[in-house]
């Protein structure tokens, strides 16, 4: 999995376990919601001001976007 395809990944994961749509997500960091809808198939690179930004409204280190999902992982954004 390249790092396009691990960030898409971990930002649908982590958005969806948050309940936030992509329209919501790109409204509060101020970015087009097409953007996001392209950042999560994998379709173009994300720069450095917008992860931070999706980290800090989505609660997480900016790390967690690279992290390999787990199982675990993915059953503890479900509850």
């Amino acid at each position: 999995m390249d790092l396009r395809q691990l960030f898409a990944t971990n930002l649908r994961r982590l958005r969806h376990s948050r309940g936030i749509s992509q329209e919501q997500l790109a409204n509060d960091a101020g970015i087009d919601r097409a953007y996001v809808s392209r950042v999560e198939r994998a379709v173009t690179y994300v720069g450095l001001e917008i992860i931070g930004k999706l980290s800090t409204i989505l609660g997480v280190e900016p790390a967690e976007f690279f992290r390999k999902p787990t199982r675990a992982n993915r059953r503890a954004d479900k509850t």
